[in-house]
């Protein structure tokens, strides 16, 4: 069912009910942070949850279920409880990837790429937690990304960065989100509304609802600060 792609995905205990697993058939493992595991089980029918099944769930279990934990103990999964109050749930789980990487000797340059479902929205507090968790494993992992039923965005460090988009994946609405930063200065070329040399902060310019443009298939991104970089999920892949 899975191929050998070299991503794993994080099942945040924030996805949302609508959340599909349109893209686990592209991830080689897959790890649920305590409650996700409650959230996968829900989204899918009987006769489809056997096949959407994870390799660990991983927390201080405070939000698990016991039917849930049940149903994934009988088909062999891993159910492990970290009593570390220092640590979220979704930063045990990527620990996890840390501990499996090491096993199996993957240097930076073969790292896995990080897949987190949920994390943004809901409670403002665990949105502020992935937002500032996201960022700051930017100085360790080259490629975390995290995916919402209607977004999905990542931190691009300071620098020149080109992003291929699909559209019919992708759009049409975007932004740069200046969040960990005092300011940026952003230069881009393939938006509706392009920056050139703009500050952005929090205090000042924030480039939100901005558009891809559908006949421009890449965009660049000049920033000399990591920003948050967002793009909309399009309806065209339902």
């Amino acid at each position: 069912m899975y191929d050998a792609s070299p991503n794993v995905q994080l099942w945040s205990m924030l996805a949302g009910a609508r959340t599909t697993p349109w893209h686990t058939i592209a991830c080689s493992w897959h790890c649920c942070a305590d409650g996700g595991a409650n959230r996968l089980y829900d989204l899918l029918p009987d006769d489809l949850r056997c096949w959407y099944v994870p390799d660990l769930v991983k927390g201080d279990l405070n939000s698990l279920r016991a039917d849930v934990r049940d149903y994934y103990t009988s088909k062999g999964v891993s159910v492990v409880q970290d009593h570390d109050q220092n640590s979220t749930d979704l930063m045990k789980c990527v620990q996890s990837v840390e501990e499996k990487e090491k096993l199996e000797n993957r240097e930076a340059m073969t790292q896995y790429e990080i897949i987190i479902l949920g994390g943004l929205g809901g409670r403002l507090d665990h949105t502020m937690h992935t937002l500032s968790y996201v960022y700051k494993l930017r100085r360790a992992r080259k490629k975390a990304f995290v995916v919402t039923d209607d977004n999905i965005s990542w931190v691009l460090n300071e620098g020149q960065h080109c992003i291929h988009i699909d559209h019919d994946t992708l759009g049409p609405t975007c932004g740069l989100l200046p969040i960990g930063v005092d300011s940026t200065i952003l230069t881009t070329t393939g938006l509706r509304w392009n920056l050139t040399v703009e500050e952005s902060s929090f205090d000042g310019l924030i480039s939100t609802s901005n558009h891809l443009v559908p006949e421009e298939f890449f965009v660049t991104i000049n920033t000399s600060r990591p920003i948050w970089w967002c793009e909309e999920l399009s309806t065209k892949r339902d």
